[in-house]
């Protein structure tokens, strides 16, 4: 997995751009969202929190989860996702390798019944986290919203190992993350590092390679979503209508009237702000969002895939 020191740095409250998400309403999560289109001018009121949620909404609901289960939420962050879980009845332990997120987990959600959290690399788990054993078999489901591309491409297939590992026969998981949609190397459309070094990561996995590196871990593909349209195209659009108007003057003091904390801002920041917003839409057509889930087969069907 990337250095953790790397990856928080990326999910620092200080940084330039996450003091501008912060005023533009992003709450506990860190995800994109999910936008429908009879929506979309809500988000210039209400800010992208209420399509955080329900990108959340809609990756969870595809666990299928039961009360009772055992559920891993790899990568979560500040517990949101997690308390979710626990809210619905599951046992749910959230792990994240950055011990501020974790710290901040369990602040707002510890005390929960069915919520627990650990800071742990979820593409090399220990064998306790939490109290709770991480021992083959034992959990239900494993989630992973919008983590996995910090990974690295060997990091996710020690991802996919580690989850199928953990999984009884007969279960889920869902991973949800950006992609590519060809090999070509992230790298080439972003020279900078604007968007790379913004979300500490290499590079994204094509969105035609998940389903067979799940599939040589042992799982079974269920189903896989393509949300690219409602995530990336729309909140693309609420991008370029953010810079086109934090470009002039006049348009920074109209965004200053509706959010007053980005009067905080230095010309020197919003010229910064500005130029990662256009370097992310640079990637655009190169990139997917998908959701997919992989279900772990049945004690016979999972000895026949693992022999074959």
């Amino acid at each position: 997995m990337g250095d953790s020191g790397d990856i928080a740095s990326a999910y620092n409250d200080d940084s330039v751009l996450f003091r501008v998400l912060r005023h533009l309403g992003w709450d506990s999560l860190a995800d994109i969202g999910y936008f429908t289109l009879p929506a979309m001018p809500l988000a210039v009121v209400t800010g992208p929190a209420p399509f955080q949620r329900r990108l959340a909404r809609r990756s969870l609901a595809l666990l299928d989860t039961r009360p009772g289960q055992l559920v891993l939420d790899a990568g979560c962050g500040r517990g949101d996702t997690t308390a979710r879980l626990g809210a619905a009845g599951c046992r749910a332990l959230g792990v994240d390798v950055q011990p501020a997120q974790i710290d901040q987990a369990r602040r707002r959600f510890g005390g929960r019944p069915g919520t627990c959290f650990a800071v742990a690399d979820a593409t090399a788990l220990p064998q306790r986290a939490a109290g709770i054993p991480l021992t083959d078999g034992s959990f239900d489901r494993v989630h992973c919203l919008e983590a996995a591309f910090h990974f690295g491409h060997q990091g996710r297939r020690s991802f996919l190992s580690e989850s199928f590992r953990l999984l009884r026969p007969g279960g889920r998981l869902v991973l949800v993350d950006v992609t590519s949609r060809t090999e070509q190397p992230i790298g080439t459309l972003d020279p900078d590092g604007l968007v790379r070094g913004t979300w500490r990561f290499d590079d994204l996995e094509p969105y035609g390679r998940y389903p067979l590196m799940a599939s040589a871990a042992g799982f079974t593909t269920h189903r896989v979503l393509d949300w690219t349209t409602p995530v990336l195209h729309r909140a693309a659009r609420l991008c370029a209508l953010f810079a086109g108007t934090a470009s002039t003057r006049a348009g920074r003091r109209a965004l200053c009237l509706r959010w007053p904390g980005l009067r905080t801002l230095t010309a020197h920041d919003w010229d910064q702000v500005v130029a990662v917003v256009r370097a992310h839409r640079a990637i655009g057509d190169a990139t997917r969002y998908a959701a997919y889930v992989f279900d772990k087969p049945a004690d016979g069907l999972a000895d026949a895939a693992l022999e074959q």
